[in-house]
């Protein structure tokens, strides 16, 4: 193998850039946002994806930009706890830290930004990527982790089906000492009593919080133009009058930089790679939130691609063995995540007790 090419530097392509640079194989990292568009906000690790970091990164340097998670409690929407679980090595840290710290390892000359890739056919099994109107067949490897909306993917598997999953979420930070010492390093989460709405906190740091909120996208309406004073509006009318942690967070919060994450997921997995092209992360196997497993998914794909391209021979032999070795574990995270969510759709008092917002094998 001489050359591999990889599309999208989120965290799948940003750790598949590690593992290679780590392994001495040749590679370009081409990414179609500019190097500051940081989207986004955080993420949940459990155990497995800080194991796979701690190969790639210098994992103290990670524990001191983000927080473990003591203890999940699940509350009613006015504050009476529901339930109480410890957490094992469950680990928070923003989306932006997270991408700075996988970047400096990637030396400037093998990463592009502002480049947008575009799958143009193939040619003796080899695909043809076009970018700027310029077309380039020279890598042996193209590896597609331009997200769960993946235009490679969608080139290739023309009769894929998205769904639009009954569930989108606000995620945003706010800066602010006072109610971080509130938390502590629990992962807080407050759900409506009549099902569908929920109110998530973690804290990332000694003054900074990360929150979100999930709504069923068929009782509760945001108005499509997504601005600031739109967003604020529609927190301000669905959780106004929760508990006063919640009513504070939502009243001191700047909304320029809220993010709106629609959700969607396949009707059913495509293949995992096509030719000389494989599919990584989201762009492989999108899932929904609710199973906080998106990010060690990605990290896990990484790990397992670069070792078995290091291992076979033979670039399909490869490719087929890291899609059985991923597809079962992917296909569970699937199913719970469809499981979690039907659960967030009840009523509080018809839900399974002591379920955690996380998916495990």
């Amino acid at each position: 193998m001489s050359k591999v090419a990889i599309i999208g530097a989120g965290v799948s392509g940003l750790s598949m850039a590690n593992y290679l640079e780590k392994n001495n194989i040749e590679y370009h990292l081409y990414e179609r946002r500019t190097k500051d568009d940081l989207k986004g906000h955080g993420f949940i690790l459990p155990k497995e994806g800080i194991e796979c970091l701690s190969q790639i990164i210098d994992i103290e340097e990670l524990y001191k930009k983000g927080s473990f998670l003591k203890k999940y409690i699940h509350y009613d929407h006015k504050g009476n706890v529901l339930s109480e679980k410890d957490l094992d090595d469950v680990f928070v840290i923003s989306r932006s830290t997270l991408i700075n710290v996988l970047s400096k390892n990637i030396p400037a000359q093998k990463i592009s930004y502002n480049k947008t890739l575009n799958l143009a056919g193939f040619s003796d099994g080899k695909a043809i990527i076009e970018s700027e109107n310029k077309m380039f067949d020279d890598a042996d490897v193209i590896v597609a982790s331009d997200g769960s909306r993946s235009r490679i993917r969608r080139t290739i598997f023309e009769d894929e089906v998205m769904l639009a999953v009954r569930e989108n979420e606000v995620v945003n930070i706010i800066e602010n000492e006072e109610i971080a010492n509130q938390i502590e390093h629990n992962f807080l989460k407050f759900h409506h009593e009549k099902g569908g709405l929920t109110f998530g906190i973690l804290k990332l740091s000694p003054n900074k919080i990360l929150w979100y909120c999930q709504f069923d996208i068929e009782k509760y309406y945001m108005k499509e133009n997504y601005d600031a004073a739109s967003i604020k509006q529609f927190m301000i009318d669905y959780f106004g009058d929760w508990n006063p942690l919640i009513s504070s967070i939502i009243e001191q919060s700047s909304y320029e930089n809220a993010h709106i994450w629609k959700v969607y997921e396949l009707e059913k997995l495509n293949p995992f790679y096509h030719q000389n092209i494989v599919f990584l992360g989201d762009a492989a196997h999108p899932l929904i939130p609710f199973t906080s497993q998106g990010v060690t998914s990605a990290l896990k794909d990484s790990f397992i691609l670069t070792k078995l391209l290091l291992e076979e021979k033979n670039l399909q032999n490869a490719f087929q063995k890291y899609e059985e070795e991923r597809k079962a574990e992917i296909e569970i995270h699937i199913k719970n995540g469809r499981i979690l969510l039907e659960q967030f759709l009840l009523p509080v008092d018809q839900q399974t007790t002591h379920a955690l917002p996380i998916s495990y094998k």
